[in-house]
């Protein structure tokens, strides 16, 4: 039940007990670990991959039990052998039969999880954001270095050809330099409500589930997916759906540092607040500054709106180069030069899949997830789509911008120290107070 030195310090283990699958064909055991939602699609690829990819569901982990049934039914769909089925994660990292796991937690037990995960020798795959905060971050950094195992963070696009095309189109100067990157998250959500505090049912650990964060009394509407909506445990839709077009805009930019100015600014609209218990904004713009003056933009509306660009889009990116502009939605992107109304490049018809030479090509929709279990058996970082220190730089852009917009102010940041500057005020709310024993180590 302790915290990560806690229950690591009894193990005893090291990468080095897995060594033995590294660079071979034999057979990857993983856990997923949270099987609701996202979870869900954690499940259903490792199944698809079992014998492409040789590939064993061993183990379901979720601290609610109520969630087990309906899972091991979907394994069992998809003709996948029975898992075993555990609430506490520190089984999971216990088994030693266990390579990899993968996590579809809430965004507060990202970072705990893989650095316990890490430090019991286990590859990890974790959905974005990769952490609730900036510090946690930088500890799963130090954690996959350290204990030298694969991290993957969940942002597929970095798997999806035509999205790797469009990279490397920008990136060789298809629309000359690309001065702004803009990246768009329309998602219409109503209200989820409100509800009084209760006892949490029986089948939930709820004192597991709170983990780090502050301990609150159970409420139905702070728990099961409306979670993303509170700042202890999410960090709203910048910070839930945003990770994925933040990455492709960082990515498009070529930016591998931290931006030097953030300013951030919304708010919760459409829905009154007495009849909802959100925190997080509903409505949201986000701007960023990088040291040689190149902007990254984002925009989050969560209530009615229109599409943009030429291919409508709502969940996507936008580039602007000195020589014209490039509209990216999911897959499919259309490159316009100048101000030419006829796009003269663009994705091709039906998406290409990667190919290794060493397997087959992954079912549809799981690259991502193969991706990662190729870098386990090859043993290199450098063969991730989307290694820890990929996702930390994604993901703390809608972190940085969340702080801007709690304090209602624009901000100036040093990446060198990954601090803000001469902002002990901002500085504070790069990590958290952490509920004992469910402690981030300063030291993993």
């Amino acid at each position: 039940m302790g915290g990560a030195g806690i229950v690591i310090g009894g193990m005893g283990l090291s990468a080095k007990s897995y060594a033995s699958i590294s660079g071979s064909n034999d057979r990857i055991n993983v856990a997923v670990i949270g099987i609701r939602g996202q979870g869900g699609t954690h499940i259903n690829s490792w199944i698809k991959l079992k014998d492409n990819r040789n590939v064993l569901l061993k183990t379901l982990c979720d601290v609610d039990e109520a969630e087990w049934a309906k899972a091991l039914k979907s394994v069992a769909a998809g003709g996948g052998a029975t898992p075993a089925t555990e609430w506490d994660m520190h089984k999971v990292f216990d088994d030693k039969d266990i390579h990899a796991v993968s996590f579809a937690v809430p965004n507060h037990w990202h970072a705990l999880g893989t650095i316990m995960a890490c430090q019991a020798g286990k590859h990890v795959y974790v959905e974005k954001p990769t952490s609730h905060n900036m510090f946690e971050g930088r500890k799963m950094i130090d954690a996959a270095k350290k204990y030298n195992v694969r991290v993957q963070v969940g942002l597929q696009n970095r798997s999806i050809s035509n999205v790797m095309d469009a990279m490397k189109f920008l990136h060789e100067g298809g629309i000359g330099e690309v001065y702004m990157s803009r990246g768009l998250c329309y998602k219409p959500r109503d209200s989820f409500g409100i509800a009084k505090d209760s006892e949490p049912p029986a089948s939930l650990h709820y004192e597991r589930w709170l983990g780090p964060a502050p301990y609150r009394p159970y409420n139905e509407k702070r728990v099961h997916y409306n979670w993303h909506w509170h700042w202890a445990t999410g960090n709203g839709d910048t910070g839930n759906q945003g990770p994925h077009q933040f990455d492709i805009a960082r990515w498009g930019l070529n930016k591998n540092d931290h931006p030097v100015s953030i300013m951030s600014m919304g708010g919760l609209y459409g829905i009154d607040p007495a009849m909802c218990s959100q925190e997080t904004p509903n409505t949201q713009t986000s701007q960023f500054k990088y040291a040689d003056g190149k902007m990254l933009e984002f925009e989050t509306r969560g209530r009615y709106t229109n599409q943009e660009s030429s291919v409508g889009i709502r969940i996507g990116n936008m580039f602007y180069g000195t020589e014209g502009y490039l509209e990216l939605d999911g897959g499919n992107w259309k490159a316009f030069r100048k101000t030419e109304k006829e796009p003269f490049a663009g994705s091709k018809a039906g998406e290409k899949k990667a190919t290794d030479p060493s397997f087959l090509a992954p079912p549809g929709g799981t690259d991502h997830y193969a991706n990662f279990l190729d870098a386990v058996r090859s043993g290199k970082d450098a063969d991730l789509h989307c290694h820890i220190n990929e996702g930390f730089h994604s993901s703390a852009l809608p972190l940085l911008a969340n702080i801007s917009y709690k304090l209602g102010r624009g901000l100036q940041f040093n990446g060198a120290t990954e601090k803000f500057v001469n902002d002990k005020e901002a500085d504070a709310m790069l990590t958290r107070e952490y509920r004992k024993p469910y402690l981030v180590p300063e030291k993993v």
